[in-house]
């Protein structure tokens, strides 16, 4: 148990918060929709609903049923993920928006950044990154310091009570997975962390 906390940090936490902050949706479709069949076994659901199963065949486009199935449930997944990441925002902040949500999660990871950083990492112009920018210093979640590397550059940094309404947020959120996912064995977490960190390696390529 995580001191003071209660809480076991389970490997799958990251990979889910990897998958809120998922930028490539539009590719990831395509890839499913493209993919050139294969010799294995197609996966979809049992004429009961009771999951998938394999039986060979594809669709008549010529996609394998695996990946039809994937998509689905990543469709799903995905669509979860943009519902709480906007409740999560509120959580943080009531006017915070949902797609600041992300910038204040890559700031608490991975420290100081630029703005242009920042912008390539969402995916957004450097407007729209400053604007996002100055509704979070407005609101005190974020502030810019000196690049010590350079002068002549500007670091996004969280503030103290940034830092304390994410980490808050953030715990919150890893105890509920703890909770949905109790019954699973830990293994299984394991394994599915391992695949949703290796399909996100793939489509940042």
């Amino acid at each position: 148990m995580t001191a003071g906390k209660g809480v076991r940090r389970l490997p799958l936490v990251y990979a889910c918060e990897i998958l809120t902050e998922l930028r490539l949706w539009r590719r990831l479709t395509e890839t499913f929709r493209t993919a050139k069949p294969s010799r294995g076994a197609d996966v979809h659901e049992d004429a009961n609903g009771d999951g998938p199963r394999a039986d060979g065949r594809l669709t008549p486009s010529g996609a394998d049923q695996e990946f039809l199935a994937l998509e689905r449930e990543l469709t799903v997944l995905l669509r979860r993920a943009r519902a709480n990441q906007g409740e999560m925002a509120r959580e943080v902040h009531p006017d915070l928006e949902s797609s600041a949500y992300g910038l204040l999660i890559r700031l608490d990871e991975c420290g100081g950044r630029r703005a242009t950083d920042l912008a390539a990492y969402v995916g957004v112009g450097k407007a729209t990154m400053s604007r996002q920018l100055r509704a979070l210093e407005d609101l005190g979640l974020v502030a810019r310091q000196p690049d010590p590397a350079d002068g002549r550059a500007w670091l996004v940094t969280l503030t103290d009570e940034g830092r304390g309404r994410v980490g808050q947020v953030r715990e919150a959120r890893r105890a509920r997975y703890v909770s949905q996912l109790a019954h699973w064995d830990r293994r299984e977490v394991a394994e599915l962390a391992r695949l949703l960190h290796q399909l996100n390696g793939v489509m940042d390529k």
